[in-house]
């Protein structure tokens, strides 16, 4: 989508209009969404960062997912300069020298890809609130980043609630591992350990989300959390519960090529962890498992892949790898 084509959108007749999820856990799905909750979104973060009119922002994200649609709202609500670039690795490479934005929201891959890059890295340090979703950021991620001398965000949230939710500061000295929500929106936790989202501005209807979670309530009435994982990414094996994405970040550091934690079938322990890998070299990849790992957090096979699957928007496409382990299983059985 153009941004001329999502203007055209947004100032037609049509109190909503149709985003799509980014499908990390499945087929993506559409969904009509209110415009008026797009602009509250937009308020209440515009609102958070203290952003002003006439103040930039950089859109540098596909305008086919609500993260790029809602930098447009943003602006729009804001009276923000919007800077439009074509979607890429290295969004800032585009701007002229003397282009900083005030704002900008990118994917955890668009912030390392610019990090490499000396005047790219300059130009990020210079952005006065950087917001950063659509995947994990990992521990190599966040210590490049806790230096930065303006104010730079993790955000939590998903296409039901309009983009985020909640943010935890990544730099400075207010550097957290915990998620704060907007006042507007209220949490709890379900019998499953889930996260239960009530951002009535947002989202019409109370969300329940299948993201594990912590959550502390504070003195003051206020809450804070932090997400353990998918409970779709929970893996029962042998009567134990896996948390697929804790694996993954003991893994991280220890790993120099991409991988992810999947599962099958398997009779005696019902389910298996497997690791797939791009690394070639297996029995490396199995001895950091056996040094970093609890014992009954190990994969119990580990398997080279060409490519890690992943969504247009960078997450692990948890569902697809799913396919390629069980075609890959297939095609071995047969052979």
């Amino acid at each position: 989508m153009t941004l001329e084509e999502f203007l055209n959108e947004w100032y037609d007749d049509s109190p909503t209009l149709l985003v799509h999820t980014s499908g990390s856990t499945g087929r993506p799905k559409p969904l009509r969404v209110e415009k008026k909750r797009m602009l509250n979104s937009a308020r209440i973060t515009c609102d958070f960062l203290g952003l002003s009119s006439g103040q930039s922002a950089l859109l540098c994200m596909p305008l086919d997912y609500i993260a790029g649609k809602m930098m447009v709202v943003r602006s729009l609500e804001r009276s923000l300069r919007l800077i439009s670039v074509k979607p890429s690795g290295h969004p800032l490479a585009e701007l002229p020298p003397d282009c900083v934005p005030d704002f900008a929201a990118m994917v955890p891959l668009q912030v390392f890809n610019s990090l490499q890059v000396p005047s790219e890295r300059e130009r990020l340090r210079a952005i006065g609130n950087l917001i950063i979703g659509g995947g994990a950021i990992d521990a190599g991620l966040r210590e490049a980043l806790v230096s930065f001398p303006h104010a730079v965000w993790s955000t939590y949230g998903m296409t039901e609630t309009l983009s985020h939710i909640a943010l935890r500061r990544l730099s400075g000295p207010e550097a957290s591992d915990w998620y704060r929500p907007f006042s507007s929106v209220e949490l709890q936790l379900n019998a499953d350990g889930c996260l239960v989202i009530n951002a009535p501005l947002v989202c019409p209807q109370t969300l329940v989300t299948r993201d594990r979670a912590e959550l502390v309530r504070e003195d003051d009435g206020s809450c804070r959390f932090r997400i353990l994982g998918r409970l779709d990414n929970v893996i029962c094996s042998g009567g134990l519960k896996i948390q697929t994405e804790e694996v993954e970040t003991l893994l991280e550091p220890m790993l120099r090529k991409p991988f992810l934690l999947t599962k099958r079938p398997d009779r005696k322990f019902g389910e298996a962890a497997v690791l797939l890998t791009e690394d070639n070299d297996i029995v490396a990849v199995r001895q950091v498992c056996e040094r970093i790992l609890p014992r009954y957090w190990r994969p119990r096979e580990t398997v080279h892949v060409d490519h890690i699957p992943l969504t247009p928007t960078g997450k692990p496409a948890r569902a697809e790898a799913m396919k390629l382990l069980n075609d890959l299983i297939a095609k071995n059985e047969c052979c």
